[in-house]
């Protein structure tokens, strides 16, 4: 049976799935107004020349081994491949295992119970595992999971961005709307944040390990970045204001997020609409994982392949040649983290 193949729709909402993370707006918001200079600038500082220079690799050099495939063929005698795939693939465990530990919390929300220490382990080593089987099947059988992730990732920030105009609408805004307080920040702390706003614009390198999966990848690639790109800058910016209307800038935290944002905007600290975004919020996490890791893998294994990481990375699946040595590794170094973070 013919596998099948990414459409357009597909590619656009692959890239957004990979690259829009949906609680990156509200730690942003806690410098005040100055976000939106810094969004704006990063948007085009950053994200249009990096999905650019990742539009023109992944249509040079089609194939699923990305970042490292690009390094080794410039420099094949070097050990840049070596270090950028383990730097790459590294990234990856560390912040599986970060999202892991936000599950309990979230189906705390969802089914109004917060469970111990054991049940909490088991729930992220539950997440940890999934995201990992999952990996182990090419990533066009995982299509309905992509979309669904970046479908209810738009929804999410919509929804914050509505909340904070209809907060306004009846309120006003909470914070301090004057024309100076929309100018740059330059102290530490403000200039801090710049590293969130680049982390959360990573990824369009990901989606151009897809290539084998999608119909026309040398037109695909480009028109999804471009597309997804656009689509990504509008709903960071209208998540950012509707949070920086309607919550006080003293009441977020560094470590606020999609849930904390949602509470302090409807005044509730549980809920059936915090509820639901809970859930939907949980739904992305997984799709946040599985998107990433099919990329990562891939780049990985090949690296492995070249001798450039260790030998079991580049261990595949008979039955679909998925990379599962890399998956596993990942999975391992995860859970080691999840279970050090109990002891």
């Amino acid at each position: 049976m013919e596998k099948r193949k990414f459409r357009l729709a597909d590619v656009v909402l692959s890239v957004i799935c990979v690259v829009f993370v949906a609680e990156a707006a509200a730690p942003v918001a806690s410098i005040g107004n100055s976000q939106y200079f810094w969004w704006l600038f990063m948007i085009l500082a950053f994200l249009l020349p990096y999905g650019l220079i990742s539009s023109e690799l992944g249509t040079a050099f089609p194939g699923d081994g990305g970042l490292y495939d690009w390094i080794h063929t410039a420099w094949p005698d070097s050990r840049w491949g070596a270090r950028a795939s383990w730097y790459y693939w590294i990234n990856f465990p560390l912040w599986m295992a970060s999202l892991a530990v936000m599950c309990p919390e979230l189906l705390g929300y969802v089914l109004g119970w917060q469970p111990g220490p054991v049940w909490s382990l088991v729930i992220q080593l539950a997440f940890i595992w999934i995201v990992t089987v999952v990996a182990f099947y090419p990533v066009c059988d995982s299509i309905v999971i992509l979309n669904l992730s970046a479908a209810i990732k738009i929804l999410l920030a919509v929804t914050v961005g509505v909340l904070g105009i209809v907060y306004v609408a009846r309120n006003g805004f909470v914070n301090d709307m004057s024309a100076g307080t929309f100018l740059p920040s330059f102290d530490l702390d403000s200039l801090s944040y710049i590293s969130v706003i680049i982390f959360n614009f990573l990824g369009f390198e990901v989606v151009c390990t897809y290539a084998g999966s999608m119909a026309d990848p040398r037109r695909q690639i480009p028109q999804a970045i471009v597309t997804g790109g656009v689509v990504i800058a509008a709903i960071y910016l209208f998540s950012a204001f509707g949070i920086g209307a309607a919550v006080p800038t003293r009441d977020i935290s560094v470590d606020s997020g999609l849930i904390d944002a949602v509470s302090l905007m409807t005044g509730r600290t549980g809920g059936v609409l915090v509820g639901i975004v809970a859930l939907l919020f949980l739904v992305t996490l997984f799709g946040n994982m599985i998107s990433w890791s099919m990329g990562v893998n891939s780049t990985a294994a090949l690296a492995a392949d070249h001798n450039d990481m260790p030998r079991f990375f580049a261990k595949r699946w008979a039955k679909n040649n998925m990379p599962v040595g890399s998956a596993v590794a990942s999975g391992v170094v995860a859970s080691g983290v999840c279970i050090l973070g109990v002891l």
